[in-house]
Protein backbone atom coordinates (compact mmCIF):
# COMPACT_ATOMS: atom_id res chain seq x y z
CA UNK A 1 0.00 0.00 0.00
CA UNK A 2 1.35 3.40 -0.87
CA UNK A 3 1.40 6.17 1.68
CA UNK A 4 -0.19 9.61 1.44
CA UNK A 5 0.68 11.91 -1.44
CA UNK A 6 3.78 13.95 -0.42
CA UNK A 7 2.01 17.03 -1.75
CA UNK A 8 -0.49 16.54 1.06
CA UNK A 9 1.80 15.77 3.98
CA UNK A 10 2.30 18.89 6.14
CA UNK A 11 5.70 19.42 7.74
CA UNK A 12 7.51 22.10 9.71
CA UNK A 13 10.73 22.39 7.79
CA UNK A 14 12.39 25.29 9.61
CA UNK A 15 11.92 27.72 12.47
CA UNK A 16 13.58 30.80 13.88
CA UNK A 17 13.55 32.82 17.08
CA UNK A 18 14.80 36.28 17.98
CA UNK A 19 15.40 38.37 21.09
CA UNK A 20 16.61 41.94 21.67
CA UNK A 21 17.66 43.38 25.02
CA UNK A 22 19.45 46.58 23.97
CA UNK A 23 18.59 48.19 20.63
CA UNK A 24 15.14 49.65 19.99
CA UNK A 25 13.23 47.45 17.56
CA UNK A 26 9.74 46.94 16.20
CA UNK A 27 7.71 43.73 16.14
CA UNK A 28 8.29 43.47 12.37
CA UNK A 29 12.05 43.80 12.96
CA UNK A 30 11.93 40.83 15.33
CA UNK A 31 9.70 38.81 13.01
CA UNK A 32 12.04 39.47 10.10
CA UNK A 33 15.03 38.26 12.12
CA UNK A 34 13.21 35.06 13.10
CA UNK A 35 12.02 34.49 9.54
CA UNK A 36 15.48 35.03 8.07
CA UNK A 37 16.84 32.50 10.54
CA UNK A 38 14.22 29.99 9.40
CA UNK A 39 14.73 30.73 5.69
CA UNK A 40 18.48 30.31 6.05
CA UNK A 41 17.73 26.61 6.62
CA UNK A 42 15.42 26.44 3.58
CA UNK A 43 16.50 29.16 1.13
CA UNK A 44 14.84 27.46 -1.81
CA UNK A 45 11.41 28.03 -0.27
CA UNK A 46 11.59 31.83 -0.01
CA UNK A 47 10.13 32.37 -3.45
CA UNK A 48 7.56 29.61 -3.01
CA UNK A 49 5.77 31.12 0.01
CA UNK A 50 2.07 31.42 -0.80
CA UNK A 51 0.82 32.81 2.50
CA UNK A 52 2.33 34.90 5.28
CA UNK A 53 0.37 34.98 8.53
CA UNK A 54 1.28 37.23 11.45
CA UNK A 55 0.04 36.42 14.95
CA UNK A 56 -1.90 39.34 16.45
CA UNK A 57 0.52 41.97 17.79
CA UNK A 58 -0.20 43.99 20.94
CA UNK A 59 2.33 46.74 20.19
CA UNK A 60 1.56 48.99 17.22
CA UNK A 61 2.67 47.75 13.82
CA UNK A 62 0.61 49.67 11.28
CA UNK A 63 -2.31 48.21 9.35
CA UNK A 64 -0.44 45.50 7.45
CA UNK A 65 2.39 43.81 9.37
CA UNK A 66 2.16 40.65 7.26
CA UNK A 67 2.46 42.62 4.02
CA UNK A 68 5.36 44.62 5.45
CA UNK A 69 7.07 41.43 6.58
CA UNK A 70 6.57 39.71 3.21
CA UNK A 71 8.09 42.70 1.43
CA UNK A 72 11.10 42.75 3.71
CA UNK A 73 11.69 39.07 3.15
CA UNK A 74 11.05 39.11 -0.59
CA UNK A 75 8.65 36.27 0.10
CA UNK A 76 6.68 34.62 -2.66
CA UNK A 77 6.40 35.78 -6.23
CA UNK A 78 4.02 38.73 -5.93
CA UNK A 79 0.79 36.88 -5.24
CA UNK A 80 1.47 35.97 -1.62
CA UNK A 81 -1.59 36.20 0.62
CA UNK A 82 -0.95 38.31 3.73
CA UNK A 83 -3.06 38.11 6.88
CA UNK A 84 -3.07 38.66 10.63
CA UNK A 85 -4.76 36.60 13.30
CA UNK A 86 -7.22 37.63 15.96
CA UNK A 87 -6.25 37.84 19.64
CA UNK A 88 -5.31 34.67 21.50
CA UNK A 89 -2.35 32.60 22.62
CA UNK A 90 -4.08 29.66 20.94
CA UNK A 91 -3.67 31.21 17.50
CA UNK A 92 -0.13 30.01 16.64
CA UNK A 93 -1.12 26.36 17.06
CA UNK A 94 -4.48 26.99 15.42
CA UNK A 95 -2.64 28.52 12.46
CA UNK A 96 -0.44 25.42 12.15
CA UNK A 97 -3.53 23.19 12.34
CA UNK A 98 -5.23 25.33 9.70
CA UNK A 99 -2.19 25.32 7.43
CA UNK A 100 -1.85 21.55 7.83
CA UNK A 101 -5.50 21.05 6.88
CA UNK A 102 -5.01 23.26 3.83
CA UNK A 103 -1.92 21.33 2.76
CA UNK A 104 -3.65 17.99 3.33
CA UNK A 105 -6.56 19.20 1.19
CA UNK A 106 -4.25 20.37 -1.60
CA UNK A 107 -5.08 24.07 -1.11
CA UNK A 108 -1.64 25.20 0.07
CA UNK A 109 1.99 24.28 -0.45
CA UNK A 110 4.19 26.69 1.56
CA UNK A 111 3.29 29.14 4.34
CA UNK A 112 5.17 31.24 6.85
CA UNK A 113 3.70 31.89 10.32
CA UNK A 114 5.39 34.57 12.43
CA UNK A 115 4.82 36.80 15.40
CA UNK A 116 6.63 39.10 17.80
CA UNK A 117 6.25 41.70 20.51
CA UNK A 118 8.54 44.67 21.17
CA UNK A 119 7.05 45.82 24.46
CA UNK A 120 10.44 46.65 26.01
CA UNK A 121 11.28 48.87 23.05
CA UNK A 122 7.84 50.48 23.06
CA UNK A 123 8.14 51.37 26.74
CA UNK A 124 11.68 52.66 26.26
CA UNK A 125 10.55 54.95 23.45
CA UNK A 126 7.72 56.28 25.57
CA UNK A 127 10.01 56.86 28.57
CA UNK A 128 12.47 58.75 26.38
CA UNK A 129 9.71 60.87 24.86
CA UNK A 130 10.38 59.38 21.42
CA UNK A 131 7.78 59.03 18.71
CA UNK A 132 6.20 55.62 18.30
CA UNK A 133 7.38 53.48 15.43
CA UNK A 134 4.11 52.38 13.89
CA UNK A 135 5.62 50.56 10.94
CA UNK A 136 4.46 51.05 7.37
CA UNK A 137 1.24 53.08 7.34
CA UNK A 138 0.73 53.36 3.58
CA UNK A 139 -0.41 49.77 3.06
CA UNK A 140 -3.90 48.36 2.73
CA UNK A 141 -4.89 46.42 5.87
CA UNK A 142 -4.07 42.73 5.98
CA UNK A 143 -6.92 40.24 6.02
CA UNK A 144 -7.92 39.06 9.51
CA UNK A 145 -8.43 35.38 10.34
CA UNK A 146 -9.60 33.60 13.47
CA UNK A 147 -12.17 33.87 16.23
CA UNK A 148 -12.66 37.54 17.10
CA UNK A 149 -15.32 37.16 19.78
CA UNK A 150 -14.49 38.99 23.03
CA UNK A 151 -13.07 37.25 26.09
CA UNK A 152 -15.22 39.03 28.66
CA UNK A 153 -18.98 39.39 28.72
CA UNK A 154 -21.38 41.85 30.32
CA UNK A 155 -20.95 40.33 33.81
CA UNK A 156 -17.17 40.66 33.82
CA UNK A 157 -17.24 44.06 32.12
CA UNK A 158 -19.69 45.42 34.71
CA UNK A 159 -17.04 45.19 37.43
CA UNK A 160 -13.97 45.82 35.25
CA UNK A 161 -12.82 42.20 35.46
CA UNK A 162 -10.82 42.31 32.22
CA UNK A 163 -7.12 41.75 32.99
CA UNK A 164 -5.74 38.18 32.86
CA UNK A 165 -3.75 38.80 36.04
CA UNK A 166 -7.07 39.33 37.86
CA UNK A 167 -9.06 36.52 36.21
CA UNK A 168 -6.63 33.59 36.37
CA UNK A 169 -6.32 33.85 40.17
CA UNK A 170 -10.08 33.31 40.37
CA UNK A 171 -9.56 29.93 38.73
CA UNK A 172 -6.66 29.31 41.12
CA UNK A 173 -8.85 29.79 44.16
CA UNK A 174 -11.01 26.88 42.99
CA UNK A 175 -7.96 24.66 42.40
CA UNK A 176 -6.55 25.53 45.83
CA UNK A 177 -9.85 25.00 47.61
CA UNK A 178 -10.37 21.65 45.91
CA UNK A 179 -6.87 20.58 47.00
CA UNK A 180 -7.57 21.63 50.59
CA UNK A 181 -4.73 24.17 50.57
CA UNK A 182 -4.53 27.45 52.41
CA UNK A 183 -2.93 30.33 50.52
CA UNK A 184 0.60 29.73 51.80
CA UNK A 185 0.38 26.00 51.20
CA UNK A 186 -0.92 26.52 47.70
CA UNK A 187 1.89 28.97 46.94
CA UNK A 188 4.33 26.26 47.94
CA UNK A 189 2.61 23.82 45.57
CA UNK A 190 2.75 26.33 42.73
CA UNK A 191 6.41 27.01 43.47
CA UNK A 192 7.08 23.30 43.19
CA UNK A 193 5.18 23.20 39.90
CA UNK A 194 7.08 26.12 38.38
CA UNK A 195 10.64 25.58 39.66
CA UNK A 196 11.39 23.07 36.83
CA UNK A 197 10.11 25.64 34.35
CA UNK A 198 12.88 27.99 35.43
CA UNK A 199 15.44 25.24 34.79
CA UNK A 200 14.25 24.99 31.19
CA UNK A 201 14.36 28.76 30.79
CA UNK A 202 17.89 28.85 32.17
CA UNK A 203 19.01 26.55 29.35
CA UNK A 204 17.08 28.24 26.52
CA UNK A 205 19.04 30.69 24.34
CA UNK A 206 15.99 32.90 23.70
CA UNK A 207 14.60 33.04 27.25
CA UNK A 208 14.08 36.49 28.74
CA UNK A 209 14.96 35.28 32.27
CA UNK A 210 17.55 32.50 31.89
CA UNK A 211 17.72 32.01 35.65
CA UNK A 212 17.06 28.91 37.73
CA UNK A 213 14.93 29.48 40.81
CA UNK A 214 13.94 27.25 43.69
CA UNK A 215 10.36 26.51 44.61
CA UNK A 216 10.81 28.57 47.77
CA UNK A 217 12.06 31.59 45.81
CA UNK A 218 9.00 31.48 43.59
CA UNK A 219 6.53 30.86 46.42
CA UNK A 220 7.82 33.16 49.15
CA UNK A 221 6.51 36.73 49.10
CA UNK A 222 9.24 39.34 49.44
CA UNK A 223 10.06 42.90 48.44
CA UNK A 224 11.13 41.67 45.02
CA UNK A 225 8.41 39.02 44.75
CA UNK A 226 5.27 40.69 46.03
CA UNK A 227 1.85 39.13 45.95
CA UNK A 228 0.26 40.56 42.84
CA UNK A 229 -3.15 38.96 43.05
CA UNK A 230 -3.95 36.27 45.62
CA UNK A 231 -2.49 33.71 45.68
CA UNK A 232 0.04 34.63 42.93
CA UNK A 233 3.42 36.12 43.57
CA UNK A 234 5.09 38.17 40.85
CA UNK A 235 7.28 35.20 39.88
CA UNK A 236 4.18 33.14 39.08
CA UNK A 237 2.80 35.55 36.47
CA UNK A 238 3.42 35.90 32.74
CA UNK A 239 6.02 38.53 31.85
CA UNK A 240 4.81 40.86 29.10
CA UNK A 241 7.78 43.22 28.86
CA UNK A 242 10.02 41.40 26.41
CA UNK A 243 11.25 41.92 22.85
CA UNK A 244 10.93 38.44 21.31
CA UNK A 245 9.94 36.97 17.94
CA UNK A 246 9.46 33.55 16.39
CA UNK A 247 8.52 32.01 13.06
CA UNK A 248 7.80 28.57 11.62
CA UNK A 249 7.92 27.56 7.96
CA UNK A 250 5.20 25.01 7.17
CA UNK A 251 5.03 23.28 3.80
CA UNK A 252 4.20 20.02 2.08
CA UNK A 253 6.77 17.25 2.13
CA UNK A 254 6.85 17.52 -1.67
CA UNK A 255 7.74 21.22 -1.47
CA UNK A 256 10.49 20.41 1.02
CA UNK A 257 11.82 17.77 -1.37
CA UNK A 258 11.82 20.20 -4.27
CA UNK A 259 13.81 22.64 -2.15
CA UNK A 260 16.22 19.90 -1.10
CA UNK A 261 15.44 20.23 2.61
CA UNK A 262 13.17 17.24 3.23
CA UNK A 263 15.72 15.82 5.69
CA UNK A 264 14.69 18.70 7.98
CA UNK A 265 11.00 17.78 7.95
CA UNK A 266 9.14 17.50 11.23
CA UNK A 267 5.70 16.05 10.60
CA UNK A 268 2.42 17.48 11.84
CA UNK A 269 0.49 14.40 12.92
CA UNK A 270 -2.72 15.89 14.29
CA UNK A 271 -4.42 19.00 15.58
CA UNK A 272 -7.60 19.88 17.45
CA UNK A 273 -9.36 22.88 18.91
CA UNK A 274 -12.17 23.58 21.36
CA UNK A 275 -13.53 26.48 23.39
CA UNK A 276 -14.64 26.55 27.00
CA UNK A 277 -17.80 28.39 28.00
CA UNK A 278 -16.71 31.76 26.68
CA UNK A 279 -17.16 34.04 29.67
CA UNK A 280 -15.59 33.06 33.01
CA UNK A 281 -18.60 34.04 35.13
CA UNK A 282 -20.78 31.67 33.09
CA UNK A 283 -18.67 28.58 33.63
CA UNK A 284 -20.25 25.93 35.84
CA UNK A 285 -16.83 25.07 37.31
CA UNK A 286 -14.10 27.70 36.83
CA UNK A 287 -11.55 25.23 38.16
CA UNK A 288 -11.75 22.82 35.23
CA UNK A 289 -11.45 22.97 31.44
CA UNK A 290 -13.81 20.62 29.61
CA UNK A 291 -12.61 22.12 26.33
CA UNK A 292 -8.98 21.12 26.85
CA UNK A 293 -10.19 17.63 27.75
CA UNK A 294 -12.36 17.48 24.61
CA UNK A 295 -9.60 18.82 22.38
CA UNK A 296 -7.15 16.34 23.91
CA UNK A 297 -9.43 13.39 23.23
CA UNK A 298 -9.97 14.51 19.65
CA UNK A 299 -6.26 15.20 19.20
CA UNK A 300 -5.19 11.73 20.23
CA UNK A 301 -7.98 10.05 18.28
CA UNK A 302 -6.74 11.95 15.23
CA UNK A 303 -3.12 11.02 15.98
CA UNK A 304 -4.15 7.37 16.23
CA UNK A 305 -5.82 7.67 12.81
CA UNK A 306 -2.63 9.28 11.51
CA UNK A 307 -0.75 6.23 12.78
CA UNK A 308 -2.83 4.21 10.32
CA UNK A 309 -4.28 1.85 12.87
CA UNK A 310 -0.84 0.48 13.67
CA UNK A 311 -0.97 1.93 17.18
CA UNK A 312 -3.12 3.98 19.50
CA UNK A 313 -1.47 7.32 20.33
CA UNK A 314 -2.02 8.81 23.77
CA UNK A 315 -0.43 11.19 26.19
CA UNK A 316 1.97 8.50 27.46
CA UNK A 317 3.43 8.12 23.96
CA UNK A 318 4.71 11.67 23.84
CA UNK A 319 8.39 12.41 24.31
CA UNK A 320 8.22 16.20 24.59
CA UNK A 321 5.58 18.53 26.02
CA UNK A 322 4.90 22.23 26.10
CA UNK A 323 1.79 23.18 28.05
CA UNK A 324 0.71 26.81 27.82
CA UNK A 325 1.77 28.44 31.05
CA UNK A 326 0.80 32.09 31.50
CA UNK A 327 -0.25 31.43 35.10
CA UNK A 328 -0.24 28.29 37.29
CA UNK A 329 -3.98 27.70 36.84
CA UNK A 330 -3.50 27.41 33.07
CA UNK A 331 -1.01 24.59 33.63
CA UNK A 332 -3.02 22.90 36.38
CA UNK A 333 -6.28 22.85 34.42
CA UNK A 334 -4.56 21.59 31.28
CA UNK A 335 -2.63 18.90 33.17
CA UNK A 336 -5.81 17.60 34.79
CA UNK A 337 -7.68 17.66 31.48
CA UNK A 338 -4.93 15.81 29.61
CA UNK A 339 -4.03 13.32 32.35
CA UNK A 340 -0.60 14.79 33.10
CA UNK A 341 1.04 15.00 36.50
CA UNK A 342 2.57 18.29 37.60
CA UNK A 343 5.87 16.51 38.14
CA UNK A 344 5.76 14.55 34.88
CA UNK A 345 9.24 13.13 34.23
CA UNK A 346 9.24 14.63 30.73
CA UNK A 347 8.68 18.13 32.04
CA UNK A 348 5.70 20.27 31.08
CA UNK A 349 7.66 22.84 29.07
CA UNK A 350 10.56 23.02 26.64
CA UNK A 351 10.91 26.81 26.84
CA UNK A 352 10.39 27.70 30.47
CA UNK A 353 6.91 29.15 30.11
CA UNK A 354 5.61 32.71 29.99
CA UNK A 355 6.81 33.84 33.45
CA UNK A 356 10.44 32.81 32.74
CA UNK A 357 10.94 32.33 29.01
CA UNK A 358 8.83 35.41 28.41
CA UNK A 359 5.28 36.15 27.34
CA UNK A 360 5.45 37.93 23.98
CA UNK A 361 1.74 38.66 23.76
CA UNK A 362 -0.17 36.14 21.68
CA UNK A 363 2.98 34.67 20.14
CA UNK A 364 4.40 32.50 22.94
CA UNK A 365 3.18 29.26 21.36
CA UNK A 366 5.11 30.00 18.16
CA UNK A 367 8.24 29.87 20.32
CA UNK A 368 7.15 26.57 21.86
CA UNK A 369 6.41 25.06 18.42
CA UNK A 370 9.78 26.29 17.13
CA UNK A 371 11.57 24.78 20.13
CA UNK A 372 9.66 21.49 20.01
CA UNK A 373 10.28 21.00 16.31
CA UNK A 374 13.98 21.84 16.67
CA UNK A 375 14.26 19.23 19.42
CA UNK A 376 12.43 16.64 17.35
CA UNK A 377 14.64 17.39 14.34
CA UNK A 378 17.81 16.88 16.36
CA UNK A 379 16.68 14.04 18.61
CA UNK A 380 16.34 10.95 16.44
CA UNK A 381 13.41 9.13 14.86
CA UNK A 382 10.03 7.98 16.11
CA UNK A 383 9.54 10.74 18.67
CA UNK A 384 6.35 12.69 19.29
CA UNK A 385 5.70 16.09 20.86
CA UNK A 386 2.67 18.00 22.11
CA UNK A 387 2.11 21.76 21.94
CA UNK A 388 -0.88 23.43 23.59
CA UNK A 389 -2.00 27.03 23.33
CA UNK A 390 -4.83 28.95 24.89
CA UNK A 391 -6.40 32.36 24.43
CA UNK A 392 -8.23 34.82 26.63
CA UNK A 393 -9.08 33.33 30.04
CA UNK A 394 -8.48 29.58 29.53
CA UNK A 395 -11.08 30.07 26.80
CA UNK A 396 -9.87 29.18 23.29
CA UNK A 397 -7.67 26.11 22.93
CA UNK A 398 -5.55 24.63 20.15
CA UNK A 399 -3.39 21.51 20.44
CA UNK A 400 -1.01 19.79 18.07
CA UNK A 401 1.01 16.58 17.89
CA UNK A 402 4.30 16.67 15.97
CA UNK A 403 6.53 13.76 15.02
CA UNK A 404 10.10 13.21 13.89
CA UNK A 405 8.84 10.44 11.58
CA UNK A 406 5.98 10.65 9.07
CA UNK A 407 2.49 9.54 10.14
CA UNK A 408 1.66 6.45 8.06
CA UNK A 409 -1.84 7.70 7.24
CA UNK A 410 -1.04 11.42 7.01
CA UNK A 411 -2.24 14.42 9.00
CA UNK A 412 -5.63 14.23 10.73
CA UNK A 413 -7.59 17.00 12.42
CA UNK A 414 -9.73 16.13 15.40
CA UNK A 415 -13.48 16.71 15.37
CA UNK A 416 -14.78 18.41 18.53
CA UNK A 417 -18.13 19.59 17.15
CA UNK A 418 -20.25 17.32 19.32
CA UNK A 419 -18.24 18.01 22.45
CA UNK A 420 -18.33 21.73 21.71
CA UNK A 421 -22.11 21.75 21.57
CA UNK A 422 -22.25 19.96 24.94
CA UNK A 423 -19.80 22.42 26.50
CA UNK A 424 -21.77 25.40 25.18
CA UNK A 425 -24.95 23.97 26.66
CA UNK A 426 -23.43 24.05 30.18
CA UNK A 427 -23.17 27.86 30.26
CA UNK A 428 -24.70 29.27 33.44
CA UNK A 429 -27.00 32.27 33.15
CA UNK A 430 -25.55 35.42 34.72
CA UNK A 431 -27.23 38.31 36.49
CA UNK A 432 -25.97 41.89 36.29
CA UNK A 433 -27.87 43.34 39.26
CA UNK A 434 -30.54 42.49 41.80
CA UNK A 435 -33.58 44.41 43.03
CA UNK A 436 -33.15 43.22 46.61
CA UNK A 437 -30.23 42.04 48.73
CA UNK A 438 -29.62 38.31 48.52
CA UNK A 439 -27.13 35.91 50.05
CA UNK A 440 -24.92 34.06 47.55
CA UNK A 441 -22.22 31.40 47.63
CA UNK A 442 -18.66 32.24 46.59
CA UNK A 443 -17.61 30.18 43.56
CA UNK A 444 -14.21 31.81 42.95
CA UNK A 445 -12.42 34.75 44.55
CA UNK A 446 -9.20 36.72 44.60
CA UNK A 447 -7.70 39.80 46.24
CA UNK A 448 -5.73 42.27 44.13
CA UNK A 449 -2.82 43.79 46.05
CA UNK A 450 -1.00 47.05 45.36
CA UNK A 451 2.76 47.63 45.49
CA UNK A 452 2.64 48.02 49.27
CA UNK A 453 0.84 44.71 49.74
CA UNK A 454 -2.45 46.30 50.73
CA UNK A 455 -5.70 44.94 49.33
CA UNK A 456 -6.84 47.10 46.41
CA UNK A 457 -9.79 45.10 45.08
CA UNK A 458 -11.53 41.79 45.76
CA UNK A 459 -13.51 40.54 42.76
CA UNK A 460 -15.37 37.26 42.97
CA UNK A 461 -17.88 35.05 41.20
CA UNK A 462 -20.88 33.98 43.27
CA UNK A 463 -23.83 31.64 42.79
CA UNK A 464 -27.32 32.88 43.62
CA UNK A 465 -30.02 30.71 45.13
CA UNK A 466 -31.67 30.30 41.73
CA UNK A 467 -28.40 28.99 40.22
CA UNK A 468 -27.43 32.12 38.30
CA UNK A 469 -23.91 33.47 38.64
CA UNK A 470 -22.78 37.03 39.27
CA UNK A 471 -19.39 38.67 38.94
CA UNK A 472 -19.15 40.97 41.94
CA UNK A 473 -16.92 43.77 43.21
CA UNK A 474 -16.58 44.71 46.86
CA UNK A 475 -19.13 47.31 47.98
CA UNK A 476 -16.53 49.64 49.51
CA UNK A 477 -12.98 49.92 50.86
CA UNK A 478 -13.99 48.40 54.19
CA UNK A 479 -15.11 45.21 52.45
CA UNK A 480 -11.88 45.17 50.40
CA UNK A 481 -9.79 45.45 53.57
CA UNK A 482 -11.78 42.68 55.26
CA UNK A 483 -11.34 40.40 52.24
CA UNK A 484 -7.62 41.14 52.25
CA UNK A 485 -7.39 39.66 55.74
CA UNK A 486 -9.04 36.39 54.74
CA UNK A 487 -7.33 33.25 53.49
CA UNK A 488 -8.57 33.34 49.92
CA UNK A 489 -8.88 29.59 49.14
CA UNK A 490 -10.77 29.19 52.40
CA UNK A 491 -13.31 31.77 51.27
CA UNK A 492 -14.50 29.56 48.39
CA UNK A 493 -17.85 28.09 49.37
CA UNK A 494 -18.49 30.86 51.88
CA UNK A 495 -21.23 33.44 51.72
CA UNK A 496 -21.56 37.08 50.72
CA UNK A 497 -24.55 39.37 50.54
CA UNK A 498 -25.20 40.74 47.07
CA UNK A 499 -26.37 44.36 47.25
CA UNK A 500 -29.32 45.74 45.30
CA UNK A 501 -28.40 47.60 42.13
CA UNK A 502 -24.95 47.31 40.49
CA UNK A 503 -22.97 44.12 41.09
CA UNK A 504 -21.51 44.72 44.57
CA UNK A 505 -21.26 42.57 47.69
CA UNK A 506 -20.73 42.76 51.42
CA UNK A 507 -19.55 40.02 53.73
CA UNK A 508 -22.26 37.90 55.31
CA UNK A 509 -22.77 38.39 59.03
CA UNK A 510 -20.92 35.88 61.19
Amino acid sequence: MTGPDPERIPVVVASGQSIERDALVTPVDLMARACEQALAHAPGLRGAIERVTVVDVMTRTGPAPATELARRLGAGSGGTACEVSTIGGNTPQWLVNRASSDIAAGRLSVTLIAGAEAIRSSRARRTAGMARDDGATDLAPDAVVGDDRPGAGPAESAIGLLAPVHVYPLFESVVASRAGHDAAGHRRAMGTLFAPFTERAAAHPYAWFPTSRTAAEIATPSAGNRIVCEPYTKLMTAFLGSDQGAAVLVCSLAAARRAGVDERAVFVWSGAEATDVRFPASRPDPGRSPAIAAAGRALFEAASLAAGGSASVGVDDLDLLDVYSCFPSAVELAAEALGLAGDDRRGLTVTGGLPYFGGPGNNYTTHSIATLTDLLRDGGSDRLALATGLGWFITKHALGVYGSSPPPAGFHRGDTSGAQARIDDTAVETALELDEAEQATIVAVTVVRDNSGSAAAAPLIARLADGRHMALAAADDEVVRAMGELDVPGAVGGSVVVQPGPARYRLAAG
